[in-house]
């Protein structure tokens, strides 16, 4: 009997030190996931707290326009706000990277690829906040399309030393904001970039130009193919639920020092990413305006109604109380002497080299004062034909690089149904937050149009 105790407990043996290494290999992720928990719930809970606005439909001082990439925001900043703000209005450097000065007196205009943790920068409660979301799958779309594009214009280069070479020279000369300074094309056009020399390389090597594909975004010789381009750690950690992460404030160019962290649990615990989603929500609710780009008439209509009207009823009120400091300011100047208003010819001179600009900024001024809404929207018209064409143009020279590639809406319906539902689950959150926002834009819609259906019966 002892030899056969002696077996029981010989074969037990192993099964207990496999038991023992199956625990101890286990609590480190459990307690990994326990730590993200508690980082992923506290940064929430933080969050959540802040958002309290009084009165969200009102238009404050400072008009924060959260730009999401791809989603038409451009389009906004060139023909709706720089038609409603004048130059000295806009805050510095608003389309560089957190480079935002808030101690500018008339600041009243910041537009940037910045995510929502530039908030802690600003005067929260003076703050109005406006963005624009788009379906989750075409935006990833665009945003690979736009990487390229932007990536193929570095091909006329003879190779990828000239081109970083060149592209560094010909920055350091700008003095407007390259695309390359800009999040988060700062990432994603160098590494599409060298990409795309690598690719060209190999096929000189080879000797031949022949391409073998399944379609535009199947370019395997020519480009990234967007099967590959979704899988890699790039897409996964700035493409993927990008609009989520923007809107919470947890990209790779954030402000908050535990945006990182926050941003690895939720990668990891995709359980986890509902508590971003929450805070996402939160902020879509408290903003003035959330624009859709697929609804693009009614988006424009209804931002000109509900962000325009209100800039020029301030420009308007901050108009007429600038004219009455300046009538009071005359009736005393009358009662100096003219001897004091006397000036040497050096100072004339001064004045009269100034002259042209002066009047020119006035007329500009001008054409905003006297702006309504009705001749803003005409104005957005001839903005978006003028500028669609222009973005025409510079698309078909780049593509024309990486011919035969052909980006259209009609090549990405033969795009394999897997890739497409591979994008719709690495982008759960953003198609998440993108049917709360068809909810918002909806209830925003309706309120818009009793409002201009009361105006007009009276």
């Amino acid at each position: 009997m002892r030899w056969v105790a002696c077996i029981l407990r010989c074969s037990m043996l192993p099964m207990l030190l496999g038991l023992a290494s199956i625990l101890a290999n286990a609590s480190p992720i459990k307690n990994d996931f326990g730590h993200c928990e508690r980082v992923v719930k506290k940064w929430a809970f933080s969050s959540l707290d802040q958002e309290v606005k009084e009165d969200r439909h009102t238009l404050q001082d400072l008009l924060f326009f959260l730009h999401v990439p791809r989603t038409g925001g451009r389009t906004y900043f060139h023909c709706f706000l720089k038609k409603l703000y004048s130059k000295s209005l806009e805050c510095p450097r608003s389309y560089d990277k957190l480079r935002f000065d808030p101690r500018k007196p008339k600041c009243r205009l910041l537009v940037t690829h910045d995510d929502y943790s530039m908030m802690s920068k600003l005067p929260n409660h003076r703050t109005s906040v406006v963005t624009i979301l788009r379906n989750p799958v075409d935006r990833v779309f665009s945003t690979y399309e736009f990487s390229i594009e932007v990536a193929a214009r570095f091909l006329v280069h003879p190779n990828l030393t000239s081109a970083t070479q060149m592209a560094g020279r010909l920055r350091a000369k700008m003095r407007g904001v390259s695309t390359l300074d800009i999040w988060p094309w700062k990432y994603l056009v160098p590494w599409m970039r060298e990409d795309l020399f690598a690719r060209r390389d190999a096929r000189r090597q080879k000797g031949s130009d022949d391409t073998k594909s399944s379609g535009s975004y199947d370019m395997n010789e020519i480009f990234m193919p967007l099967h590959e381009y979704i899988n890699t750690p790039m897409a996964h950690d700035i493409v993927h639920n990008g609009a989520t992460f923007q809107v919470a404030g947890l990209t790779n160019n954030s402000y908050l020092a535990e945006s990182h962290e926050v941003r690895h649990c939720v990668q990891k615990y995709k359980i986890l990413g509902e508590h971003v989603l929450q805070v996402a929500k939160k902020r879509l609710d408290n903003m003035l305006y959330v624009g859709l780009t697929e609804e693009h008439k009614e988006s424009a209509t209804m931002f000109a109604n509900v962000v325009g009207a209100q800039v020029i009823s301030q420009r308007r009120a901050s108009a007429m109380s600038l004219e009455n400091v300046a009538n009071e300011n005359s009736e005393q100047s009358s009662l100096l002497s003219d001897s004091e208003f006397e000036n040497d010819d050096h100072q004339n001179s001064s004045v009269d080299h100034n002259a042209s600009q002066v009047a020119s900024t006035e007329n500009g001024e001008a054409t905003k004062q006297n702006m309504t809404v009705e001749k803003l929207m005409e104005a957005y018209e001839v903005c978006i034909s003028n500028l669609r064409k222009e973005q025409g143009r510079r698309r078909t020279a780049s593509l024309k690089r990486i011919s035969p590639a052909k980006f259209s809406k009609e090549g990405r319906r033969q795009v394999p149904e897997v890739v497409l539902q591979q994008i719709k689950s690495l982008n759960s959150l953003d198609l998440e937050l993108y049917k709360y926002a068809q909810d918002i834009f909806a209830k925003q819609h309706k309120l818009t149009m009793e409002k201009l259906f009361a105006i007009l019966r009276y």
